[in-house]
């Protein structure tokens, strides 16, 4: 009789990189909800951009070509023929397009962000959620062993140690992670002034992408929560989560008080008693509307009238407990001395940024506000 000696191992297999099979309507379709979002929904164009970069990257075959995706499209119910009031037809793209943008949206932001096996998030106020996330976590000193996943521990202790010389050590244990019940209603600002897209630089693409990726992971994993977007520009006013592929830069100035005002006034629509507002902009608050209905404008540098507004909403908001993270997508000196006053008023926070990493900072910060119960 031979003794079966073997066993599983842990260890790396490295081989050649094979990419996971995409039909030529996928690979196709990947690229069109890219550019249907640049168009900001314009079926056409995307399409026009879509046979440019055929042209150049060869992207179909003689079996496949571009018609045949435009077919294919209909077929699957993303676009439809539309006649408008004056007779004039053309190809729309449907809500079932709209939300295959949401959701890539969320998984090119979202699901790039590395968890830690620690977890990064501090909370003023730490306790035990009784919300099951699905998520495991390594086990730390001081969380209660009821929490611990016996089934998770035993496979991993399983795998570490191995049958023969099975024990079940600290390093081993995991945890599932938990969140309070407490519901978050968020408002998100999007500044749509002209200078979004000034200096040969689409600020307002990306805007979109978090605003879209934010509200799929709301609707998708925190049902409970709210998510109310608005945009301003010489004024502000209230959007529909269906209709972020189709925001675009106005001729507008920045007024971020009238920004303010209306996040406020749907905040306080709201039972919830955590409250957010999230504020993307790249540029310096330049308007006003007086009660007289007429514009204040002044668009040559950081105006005391207009500062001393935004100063005042700010310390509103911090009395009605709305804290105000503020997303700068610029970084001019003026500019972030303005912005860390601001902040300092709501006693909020502030990220200066770049495009690049908006979608994170932005996901990050939510999911750590929803971990604690802001007061």
């Amino acid at each position: 009789m031979t003794k079966n000696t073997n066993t599983k191992r842990k260890g790396f297999v490295f081989k050649t990189y094979e990419a996971p099979f995409q039909s030529p309507f996928d690979k196709l379709f990947e690229i069109f909800k890219e550019l249907i979002t640049h168009t900001s929904g314009d079926f056409d164009e995307a399409i026009d951009w879509l046979r440019e970069l055929d042209k150049e990257y060869k992207l179909t075959t003689a079996e496949y070509t571009i018609d045949d995706f435009i077919e294919d499209l209909k077929k699957k119910g993303y676009i439809r023929e539309e006649i408008d009031p004056d007779g004039n037809g053309g190809t729309v793209i449907t809500s079932k397009t709209e939300r295959a943008i949401r959701q890539q949206a969320l998984d090119h932001i979202f699901g790039q962000i590395k968890r830690s096996g620690q977890g990064n998030h501090k909370s003023k106020s730490p306790g035990i959620g009784d919300e099951h996330t699905g998520d495991f976590r390594d086990y730390q000193f001081g969380d209660a062993l009821d929490k611990v996943s016996v089934t998770e521990s035993l496979k991993n202790a399983q795998i570490n140690h191995g049958i023969d010389d099975f024990k079940l050590s600290e390093d081993d244990l995991v945890v599932e992670d938990t969140l309070h019940k407490s519901q978050m209603s968020t408002v998100l600002m999007i500044d749509i002034s002209h200078s979004m897209i000034l200096y040969g630089e689409d600020r307002i693409t990306p805007a979109k992408k978090v605003a879209m990726a934010l509200a799929e992971l709301i609707t998708t994993r925190y049902p409970k929560d709210t998510l109310d977007i608005l945009v301003f520009g010489n004024d502000a006013w209230q959007i529909e989560i269906k209709d972020l592929p189709y925001l675009k830069v106005g001729p507008y100035h920045t007024n971020t008080v009238a920004g303010l005002q209306l996040a406020m006034d749907l905040l306080r629509r709201k039972r919830n008693t955590n409250k957010q507002i999230f504020m993307i902009t790249d540029g310096k608050p330049s308007c006003l509307r007086l009660p007289d209905g007429q514009y204040y404008k002044d668009s040559a540098g950081l105006n005391p009238y207009i500062m001393n507004k935004c100063y005042a909403m700010a310390q509103q908001a911090r009395r009605l407990h709305i804290p105000i993270t503020t997303f700068m997508i610029a970084q001019d000196p003026y500019l972030m001395r303005f912005v860390t006053e601001f902040t300092k008023a709501n006693q909020g926070k502030a990220f200066y940024t770049g495009l690049k990493g908006l979608g994170e900072m932005i996901f990050e910060d939510y999911e750590t506000n929803r971990k604690k119960r802001i007061r």
